[in-house]
């Protein structure tokens, strides 16, 4: 996590607990005692509720918008529309949604365990943090001493800048996998196989344009030559910004 990106919300650098992204969790046992504010909408937030709760002095959970509980089967027609729906996005340039956003919340195995718990009584997003706590626009005010951002991935396509491949809404418009703007470019675990649904496809189709753009591309001059390039941009991924929650961006 960038420490630079905590200036978003006012009063991050006085706190005075510990501060960490989903990516850095590592189980129940280190939360023993402690009383956590779980921040994010999706499952990631609900798996961390699922086993700190019970272990851990007290818990809370944030979220910018009221969760979305999906009580209907989430068969297979139901994940090739959210995959559609994520896919529209990208397809027109447009930086993706996080999947939840188009999901909502299943009652998968860790959903019913932090429910059973009592540990999904969601709380709007908080709006500064201070040494002690977190306090939200009314005055009200929760002591607690961690702080878990489980706020999702930002794409780490950084290193991609100079290929200038991004459009003027802010996102890499791509057809299935492959990058409009340079078609030797793959892209896997960008928008719509950011997640579980869309990722086994996802690997399938890179790997036949692979091989299509190998098999049928004149091969330029040696001192020209440009390999394709697969680029898997979730996982590694960087972790969202921990403010990305807060209700002037976007949250998971």
């Amino acid at each position: 996590m960038d420490p630079s990106l905590l200036a978003v919300l006012p009063g991050a650098a006085t706190f005075a607990g510990r501060r960490l992204h989903y990516a850095d969790y590592r189980g129940p046992a280190e939360f023993a005692g402690r009383r956590v504010v779980v921040v994010g909408g999706g499952t990631s937030a609900a798996h961390v509720l699922s086993e700190i709760a019970g272990v851990a002095a007290a818990t809370a959970w944030v979220t910018r918008r009221p969760p979305v509980f999906r009580d209907d089967d989430f068969g297979e027609d139901a994940r090739r529309e959210a995959v559609a729906m994520v896919e529209d996005r990208v397809r027109a340039g447009l930086p993706p949604q996080s999947v939840v956003a188009v999901t909502g919340l299943t009652y998968s195995t860790v959903v019913r365990e932090a429910l059973a718990k009592g540990a999904l009584h969601r709380r709007p997003m908080f709006r500064r943090i201070t040494e002690t706590g977190v306090e939200w626009d009314d005055g009200t005010f929760l002591a607690c001493d961690t702080i878990v951002w489980a706020t999702g991935f930002r794409s780490a396509l950084d290193h991609l800048a100079p290929l200038r491949l991004r459009e003027p809404g802010g996102g890499i418009r791509v057809d299935g996998t492959r990058v409009v703007r340079d078609p030797r470019v793959q892209l896997v675990g960008y928008g719509p196989s950011a997640s579980t649904i869309g990722a086994n496809r996802a690997g399938r189709m890179a790997a036949r344009e692979v091989h299509r753009l190998l098999t049928t591309t004149p091969a330029p001059p040696a001192a020209a030559l440009a390999p394709s390039a697969v680029t898997f941009a979730h996982p590694p991924a960087t972790p969202a910004p921990e403010a990305a929650a807060s209700s002037a961006l976007p949250a998971a």
